[in-house]
């Protein structure tokens, strides 16, 4: 039997300590697109935050994998579910892929992976997700994969000296189940 976790091009993994390096470039990487910047943390942060999410006990609904590409092992990205609320069926998630690793179908494949999970798996019925609306590629992305605009936030957060719309968007387990085309290099 195949992992639930694995797709063809990425497998959704725990977090390890040695990952923290990869963190630290997707940090960098978030800062220098004007993505919510933050102050530069230190390698020990990076080093001890990674250690932290690899040590820590499962939260049930929300949780951090890695995502790796199947082919040559490498940590591409994260991807995560919070917010998960059982009683009304509903969750958020996040996904990052590293530049060197974009527009290859890892982020659809990630999602697609973790919707399975949710969807079919713990019963969640709504995914929701927020994409600052400067964010084109992921505006796309989402709605590639069934998402739909539910509303935005206009001048909701401030972002690179200006403020940004915030984009709610989900998509139901019904909607997911629906065929999609393809997605890759």
């Amino acid at each position: 039997m195949t992992s639930l976790w694995t797709g063809k091009r990425i497998r959704l993994r725990g977090i390890e300590p040695d990952d923290w390096t990869v963190f630290m470039r997707l940090a960098e990487e978030e800062a220098g697109m004007g993505d919510l910047p933050r102050p530069p943390r230190s390698a020990e942060h990076h080093r001890a935050r990674t250690r932290q999410q690899a040590a820590a006990p499962s939260d049930g609904d929300c949780f951090q994998l890695a995502i790796e590409a199947v082919e040559t092992g490498e940590m591409v990205g994260a991807i995560g579910s919070f917010h998960a609320d059982p009683r009304s069926g509903r969750f958020e998630y996040g996904v990052t892929i590293g530049a060197g690793h974009r527009r290859c179908g890892y982020a659809a494949e990630a999602v697609r992976l973790l919707l399975r999970h949710m969807f079919e798996e713990r019963r969640f019925r709504k995914c929701q997700a927020r994409i600052l609306a400067y964010n084109t590629a992921s505006l796309s992305l989402h709605r590639r994969l069934g998402f739909v605009e539910e509303g935005r936030l206009r001048e909701h957060v401030f972002v690179a000296g200006r403020y940004q719309d915030l984009v709610l968007m989900s998509t139901f387990a019904e909607e997911f189940a629906r065929p999609r085309l393809p997605d890759g290099c």
